[in-house]
């Protein structure tokens, strides 16, 4: 018999958003009549936008047809026509379009990276973090050969991003020639680095032989005209990063599945050879190109008329984040000392309930009030005593669920 795999040994039982499901569906079956709010898990709700919606259903009409039929591409890095949107609407000359490789989401070109670089590449995350870039380094072998502590896993550097630091972490403690995650804006907290912090961390990245995966997938909500929205807009980015991108969040894609990664042609291993190469082999390999119907859906996207939709879908967002934000600076809150971190450039509220257990509070509030929120334990260490509220919902439920928060028992 084929032995298990031992990494999957190592890794903490369940994902941290199954985890929330199967909790919901437990309470839900042992209360029936509760009307169940998710404040949780970063799925979004509102309908897709008509623009974009009659670009696909066209593309879809048009594959009936022997004209308009096509399968699959000859390169898995997407459709030329997006491709050139992307670099050019989104990019501004920063990248060109054979940088750009179109995928099915940030989350499994996370995978794709961790598949490129292998198990014996230092890695470093942000603490708290999406919970993808720990797993992932686990199911490589990149996380060392023990199951997680409450300190996390051995070979994983945790970088805290706290109140106390700006959410902005001390470098120094990465290994030389890491792969370092970096999100901004952060998933879970929220936080957005200046570029100021940004070219302090170009500048220490390639100063120590490492490179940055920058996730981005949250950029079209920021609003503060002063903070990047891509790594490129730092000197020396190209020469040490990967931008990760994705369609779910502004275009409301996070069932339709498309995203796209940033590989400079400048970004080179130690002995000089180009990343975007093999990183072309893993994605032909394991991969045959993103759903063409998602891709008619993306090049409408980035139209002047797509663009202003997702505007459009981002503000409501970015309305209920600020409706949730003043519900949890109540006076209840306030006088129970609990801290409420958003700058108003996200679609999440990062919040610290001192002395509390972040599943404790879960689960408190999901009795008491009947909405699911995420632990902050379940993005790493430093998220302990924390809960992500998520603002992706229908504003009547985000109201309601502001209004059972007011009678919370703190």
């Amino acid at each position: 018999m084929i032995a298990r795999n031992p990494v999957f040994d190592n890794l903490a039982p369940g994902y941290l958003f199954p985890e929330i499901g199967k909790r919901r569906r437990e309470y839900a079956a042992a209360h029936p009549d509760a009307a169940i709010i998710s404040l949780g898990i970063g799925n979004t709700t509102e309908p897709l936008t008509p623009h974009i919606t009659a670009a696909m259903a066209d593309y879809v009409r048009g594959l009936g047809t022997a004209e308009g039929y096509s399968g699959y591409g000859d390169d898995s890095a997407g459709e030329p026509p997006l491709r050139e949107r992307i670099a050019t609407v989104l990019y501004d000359g920063l990248v060109s379009a054979d940088e750009v490789f179109v995928s099915d989401g940030a989350k499994c070109d996370v995978g794709r990276i961790q598949q490129l670089f292998g198990s014996q590449v230092p890695v470093a995350v942000q603490d708290p973090a999406y919970p993808v870039y720990v797993d992932g380094s686990v199911m490589v072998g990149a996380a060392g050969k023990t199951p997680a502590t409450a300190a996390g896993y051995q070979d994983i550097v945790y970088m805290p991003c706290l109140p106390e630091n700006d959410f902005f972490p001390d470098l120094s403690v990465v290994k030389r020639d890491s792969l370092i995650y970096f999100c901004s804006p952060n998933n879970p907290t929220g936080a957005v680095a200046t570029k100021a912090q940004l070219q302090q961390l170009v500048d220490f990245a390639r100063k120590n032989g490492c490179i940055i995966i920058f996730d981005a997938a949250y950029s079209a909500f920021i609003r503060d005209e002063s903070l990047p929205k891509s790594i490129f807009q730092v000197e020396g980015a190209r020469e040490c990063a990967i931008e990760l991108n994705s369609f779910s969040k502004p275009a409301g894609f996070t069932g339709v599945r498309l995203g796209w990664t940033i590989v400079p042609k400048e970004l080179k291993f130690a002995d000089g050879t180009p990343v975007q190469a093999p990183w072309s082999r893993v994605i032909n390999t394991f991969f045959n190109g993103a759903s063409n119907i998602a891709q008619a859906g993306g090049l409408a996207a980035l139209n002047p008329e797509g663009v202003q939709e997702m505007r459009q879908l981002t503000d409501f967002y970015l309305e209920n984040a600020a409706i949730i934000k003043r519900a949890l600076e109540g006076e209840s809150f306030r006088s129970a000392g609990v801290e409420v971190y958003g700058q108003g450039n996200a679609p999440y509220l990062w919040v610290r309930f001192p002395g509390r257990k972040s599943w404790d509070m879960f689960d408190r509030i999901l009795d008491e009030c009947h909405v699911v929120t995420t632990p902050g334990s379940g993005f790493g260490p430093a998220g302990e005593s924390f809960i992500r509220f998520s603002s992706f919902g229908h504003r009547a439920a985000v109201e309601e669920a502001c209004r059972r928060l007011a009678n919370l028992k703190l």
